[in-house]
């Protein structure tokens, strides 16, 4: 699959598609605080294109406790994350899409049949698997089971699953962990592929990988601590930064991997990782 990625850096932000003020979590210490974002409604003249943000942190920073609040799982301690569906409801659960790193299929039903559950439950036309199957490379995997597939193939399938089951929001935990370099290009192209599906299809990926999300994404979140004058951790994981890849035109462009920016923001994320633990 290779996304086609039109590089027209026309465009206006409209509405906020999702919010999330002032949260933070919390146990016997803070783990999360203060974290502030949202996602906009970009808008380019004649294209499809739904929004790619990437959240960056070192391991054990918080990131998966920060998805599960996205995908509203787990209630912040406080803050909160609202989707614009017209409402500005709370996010809760069933509300966004997620893809786990166990890829959450069932082991005793084909690829074919695990999507149809999909479907059924979000009371979709069950043909349009078909639909889904072939844009995503899988239409001769139907009528296989999951343990018969390739990691990339079964994460493709959970893709497929989520995009079926809920609404226009996906969050993906670590989805380049443990692929080799050709199976990470394609799931780099699949998730740049549905943000292109509508308008309004909105992916948040948590990961460590610095060159998969400079590849996808629009926006780069980077979570870390920051410190006080002593030069210590303030408790509680934050967004330290952020990098708006249209502003630099790294957004939809075809083999960015090329450009100078490309090395120059990898080398930037690089640097600054250092700082963060």
């Amino acid at each position: 699959m290779s996304a086609e990625i039109n590089t027209n850096y026309s465009f206006t932000c409209a509405e906020d598609l999702m919010s999330i003020k002032n949260l933070g979590v919390s146990y016997d210490r803070p783990i999360l605080r203060d974290i502030n974002l949202s996602i906009r409604d970009i808008e380019r003249p004649n294209i499809e294109q739904g929004q790619v943000v990437s959240i960056l942190g070192p391991s054990g920073i918080g990131k998966t406790q920060l998805l599960r609040c996205i995908a509203g799982l787990q209630i912040p301690t406080v803050g909160t994350v609202t989707i614009n569906n017209g409402d500005n409801k709370p996010v809760a659960p069933g509300d966004v899409g997620m893809v786990s790193q166990s890829y959450d299929l069932f082991n005793h039903r084909t690829v074919y049949n695990n999507l149809l559950i999909a479907a059924k439950r979000a009371k979709k036309d069950p043909s349009i698997i078909d639909e889904y199957l072939q844009d995503f490379n899988l239409l001769d995997h139907a009528q296989k089971y999951p343990m018969q597939l390739s990691g990339g193939q079964r994460q493709r399938v959970a893709i497929v699953q989520q995009l079926l089951n809920r609404s226009h929001f996906l969050v993906m935990d670590e989805p380049f962990s443990g692929l080799d370099s050709l199976t990470k290009q394609t799931v780099c192209d699949t998730i740049l592929s549905v943000s292109q599906k509508h308008a309004w299809n909105s992916s948040i990926v948590i990961s460590h990988d610095i060159d998969a999300a400079i590849y996808i994404s629009d926006t780069i979140w980077v979570l870390g601590y920051e410190k006080n004058e002593q030069g210590q951790n303030i408790p509680g994981a934050t967004i330290v930064e952020q990098y708006d890849l249209i502003e630099m035109e790294l957004a939809w462009r075809p083999e960015k991997q090329k450009l100078p920016q490309f090395a120059q923001l990898r080398e930037t994320i690089l640097e600054r990782f250092k700082t963060l633990l």
